[in-house]
């Protein structure tokens, strides 16, 4: 029986925690940075060093992320970069076996309306969404449309999420849940202290899927510091800045396991 689109999130991430490189890497780029007729190139070359690829839809006021992808979603939409731009190239494209997911704010979901947003995430193999500012309070009416296709709406928690709160995101996330392990906007290079393992840790005993940490991952010691504490990572700042200097994502992505 083949697996649902959430399931082969999960899966991809599970499969990777448990060898001997893991944890396993969701790398982020922005749609369309640093331009538009890369992105099919970008997009094969990362997803072939990842385990899953989360692929930001450029927004104009992305307020959870730092100066790097903010500059990377002004530069994208500049140059006509839109969701249906990229649900089109993706369908178009040839399949990866590295499941995708699309980060969005909400806005841009909103206009291109939640059913049709369903039917054509399938159509371009997308495999879930991750909304910040989508509340689990107010994501009834989105999930109503994912749900029936088996597309992830995937949660966020955070070291202040109140314990009560954390048991109901972790229970309600599909794919994985995203364990921010700071306060703040994304890009900043931090340390990860034993206070933001022992989160991690709590985190992961009660999530019923896998746990990927992320905001400000960038370095092998970070990778290999949080090695057995969560099944996963996300890299984005410095997966942007890769990009944006030419060089190889694959050769790093490979470079962060070590």
């Amino acid at each position: 029986m083949s697996l649902l689109p959430r399931e082969r999130i999960s899966q991809a991430l599970r499969r990777r925690a448990a060898a001997a490189d893991g944890p396993a890497l969701v790398a982020f780029m922005t749609a369309g940075f640093p331009s538009r007729e890369q992105f099919r190139e970008h997009l094969t070359a990362i997803a072939a060093g990842a385990d899953v690829v989360e692929i930001g839809v450029p927004f104009s006021d992305p307020m959870a992320d730092g100066v790097t992808i903010q500059r990377s979603s002004e530069t994208a939409l500049r140059q006509g970069v839109t969701l249906k731009w990229i649900l089109d190239e993706l369908a178009a494209m040839p399949a990866l076996d590295t499941p995708l997911l699309l980060m969005s704010y909400l806005n841009p979901l909103m206009s291109f309306g939640y059913e049709r947003l369903a039917s054509e995430a399938l159509r371009a193999r997308v495999c879930g969404f991750i909304v910040p500012d989508l509340p689990l309070d107010e994501s009834a009416q989105l999930g109503a449309a994912l749900n029936p296709l088996g597309l992830a709406l995937v949660q966020m928690v955070t070291p202040v999420t109140t314990p009560e709160r954390m048991q109901r995101l972790c229970q309600a996330s599909q794919g994985f849940i995203y364990a921010v392990t700071m306060t703040g906007t994304t890009g900043k290079n931090v340390a990860v202290p034993d206070n933001v393992v022992e989160y991690l840790e709590r985190v992961r005993s009660i999530a019923p899927v896998p746990v990927c940490a992320g905001f400000g991952i960038r370095s092998r010691e970070q990778v290999a510091r949080l090695r057995g504490h969560v099944d996963g990572v996300i890299v984005g700042s410095a997966l942007v800045e890769v990009l944006e200097r030419g060089e190889s994502p694959q050769a790093w992505l490979a470079a962060l396991r070590g």
